[in-house]
């Protein structure tokens, strides 16, 4: 495994903790972009690892956005588009991994900090952390798909309000809306992300990418398309040991015991 300079990576079982710690406040630059993809494909090529839980080493700051000293520098708007580009390349990975990946969310998490979480497939947030895509107070709009993905998980008018306004948002404001799963205490978020992380991975691995693909290959497809996508990934499971292992563990009244096989 890569030795990183902005990421530390864990495996705690099935369970693989990416935390990010790059000072003062996460700001997401090359070096870390660069980081998260490996560790996306260090996910998915990990036999062990069913599941990451993503999470900040700095108090109170999850990511507060792109790194604009670093954006400063650039002096052509192709320099720019490079890394909107590289940006959208990483969050891309991130939403179509075929092992889930789980955003544990506390204090600042606005513009690309906002736009990572939602590439993410479960988002568990503690009641201090604050949302917003304020791009637009810079004279600029969201680059890394926040305009993309919003409309699709709070719909198209909400987004917008939230776009071209710059409004923060409370967590509990964001759980109306639904752009995040569950709202926790400060101090239950690592322990309820983590909960939430081996209830997945209890699971047998072939269903857990199935059921990843079916999701993910379905979002922009026709329900007809989506159904046969739906098809092709259970004909998938019927040959596996473990749907006979489950079928079998049900009707012996007894927990499965899954190989990922």
């Amino acid at each position: 495994m890569t030795d990183f300079q902005c990421l530390q990576v864990t495996l705690e079982e099935s369970v693989m903790l990416l935390k990010i710690n790059r000072p003062p406040v996460n700001a997401l630059g090359r070096q870390l972009l660069d980081e998260l993809e490996q560790a996306v494909e260090y996910l998915q090529n990990e036999p062990k690892a069913k599941v990451a839980v993503l999470i900040s080493g700095i108090p109170n700051v999850f990511i507060a956005g792109v790194d604009l000293k670093e954006m400063a520098q650039l002096t052509s708007p192709d320099e720019i588009l490079k890394i909107v580009e590289r940006g959208q390349t990483v969050f891309n990975k991130i939403e179509k991994s075929e092992k889930p990946v789980i955003a544990a969310v506390q204090g600042v998490c606005v513009g690309g900090g906002q736009e990572l979480i939602m590439a993410c497939h479960l988002r568990i947030v503690s009641d201090r952390t604050r949302f917003g895509q304020p791009e637009i107070t810079l004279g600029i709009i969201p680059g890394f798909g926040g305009s993309q993905r919003l409309p699709k998980i709070v719909g198209a008018s909400r987004a917008a309000e939230l776009i071209l306004t710059g409004d923060i948002l409370t967590p509990q404001e964001a759980f109306r809306i639904g752009l995040v799963n569950r709202v926790v205490s400060d101090g239950a978020l690592l322990k309820t992300a983590k909960e939430t992380a081996k209830k997945i991975a209890r699971f047998g691995l072939p269903s857990i990418r199935a059921a990843m693909r079916a999701i993910g290959r379905g979002l922009d497809r026709t329900l007809e398309e989506g159904l046969k996508i739906e098809q092709n990934e259970f004909r998938s499971l019927t040959q596996t040991k473990d749907m006979q292992e489950g079928i079998r563990a049900f009707l012996e009244k007894r927990q499965p015991k899954f190989t990922d096989s």
